[in-house]
């Protein structure tokens, strides 16, 4: 019997390749060991209950399993707190990983706590687990039935999905950041552009870790299954991976669609109401009345987030019309800020700092916002009613234009806080 031919493959195919049993390509059924499941305390309830009442089982692998409490926290209700109480109880009597408030968000305490290897396959319970794939692993949302099922049996199954490549080439220009790069791929791409897709990033040695986190993250917002950015740069030097060779893509492989971004010609962009992917120049929507401006998430919480808003905010107040909030990702992250005394100038430019943790990212504690409101947030989502009433507005942005906009009380770009200060 002939042996079938190998043929060039993405790094979705490769690393569900390595994962399973065989090899796999796109449209194909896989059954893939898995390496870290991800549990949040919004969904712990859930969780729990799939795994006790309906499987009747333990995880098989309490090790690969971590549950952290970031979505509301410190609990804002009874409720809330008993789910939390619950998720403690369940850690101590399973072994498995407890991330307690304060320590922060789900994506950033696994990536700092080395829980996202390159080639891994790590599920979470939350949507912007895709955000994994800033270190070459395969990081994907599911529902808690299937994050239970994997968490008992130590596997899952998924249809490999076919890959979107996009090719950043060129280089940032001063006032442009990862963020913008991520919301012009969204724009072109389209919130549902690339639904059950990997999205393929090669960007060669540019951006930080931190940036393609931003990147990856962001991939969900155009539907992605997945968002991988190919190795390069300090995930090559600075942080200890192993990046397997098997892990790059081939010369070859096959792409539903190929975009490229020029970064040399991206100027600051923003998302306006109520999509993702409504994106437009900053300069374009510039004198905006803003009441709230939010910086932290998943997105945009990181200490290199903290020093470009405070780059924007030293020596400045915040506008007496409106309200800063920064929420560092990790508590890591705070200690970086503390140090290096960036807490101290926001907290002087009357930014209002919060525990570490999602914030009001999803609306539910700590700074929701009231019929009519107006908030740029570093965050990844604009929804109605995503941030609180269904009649508040939310913009998204880089760090650097939220600062400038909490300086002028209204949307606006770094260099007009320049300008006003000369």
């Amino acid at each position: 019997m002939t042996a079938p031919v190998s043929r060039p493959q993405t790094m979705a195919e490769k690393i569900l390749s390595q994962r399973g049993d065989h090899t796999v390509y796109a449209g194909d059924l896989a059954v893939v060991e898995v390496d870290q499941v991800m549990v949040v305390d919004s969904i712990a309830q859930s969780f729990i209950e799939r795994m006790e009442r309906d499987l009747a089982a333990k995880p098989k692998y309490p090790e690969r399993v971590s549950i952290v409490v970031d979505h509301v926290a410190p609990a804002s209700t009874v409720n809330v707190a008993q789910a939390q109480k619950e998720a403690r109880e369940y850690a101590a009597a399973t072994g498995v990983r407890l991330f307690d408030v304060g320590r922060g968000i789900c994506h950033q305490v696994l990536m700092e706590e080395g829980l996202a290897q390159p080639g891994w396959i790590v599920l979470g319970s939350d949507s912007h687990s895709t955000t994994y794939g800033a270190v070459a692993a395969f990081g994907s949302g599911m529902g808690a039935t299937d994050i239970a099922l994997a968490a008992a049996s130590g596997k899952t199954w998924l249809r490999v999905p076919e890959s979107v490549k996009v090719t950043f080439s060129g280089e940032l220009q001063s006032g442009v950041t990862a963020k913008d790069a991520a919301l012009e791929m969204i724009r072109m791409l389209g919130a549902d552009g690339a639904t059950y897709q990997s999205i393929e990033m090669h960007a060669g040695d540019r951006f930080t870790r931190g940036e393609r986190m931003t990147l990856a993250n962001l991939c969900v917002e155009a539907g992605a299954k997945a968002g991988l950015v190919v190795p390069g740069g300090e995930i090559l030097t600075d942080y200890g991976y192993h990046v397997p060779d098997w892990v790059y893509p081939d010369e070859g492989a096959d792409y539903v669609q190929q975009i490229e971004i020029d970064l040399s010609v991206l100027r600051p962009r923003m998302s306006a109401p109520s999509e993702v992917d409504n994106v437009h120049d900053v300069a374009d929507l510039r004198g905006l009345k803003v009441n709230q401006v939010f910086i932290g998430t998943c997105t945009n919480g990181r200490i290199e987030d903290l020093h470009a808003a405070a780059a924007v905010l030293k020596g400045h107040k915040v506008h007496p019309n409106t309200r800063l909030l920064v929420i560092p990702a990790s508590s890591q992250v705070m200690e970086q800020a503390l140090e290096d005394g960036t807490l101290l100038t926001l907290q002087r430019a009357g930014a209002v700092l919060g525990t570490p943790g999602c914030g009001p990212c999803m609306g539910r504690h700590q700074g929701v916002l009231a019929a009519g409101e107006v908030c740029v947030s570093t965050s990844n989502r604009n929804f109605i009613g995503r941030m609180g009433d269904k009649d508040a507005q939310i913009y998204l942005a880089s760090p650097a234009v939220a600062a400038a906009t909490a300086i002028m009380g209204q949307i606006a770009l770094p260099e007009d806080v320049l300008a006003v200060s000369a």
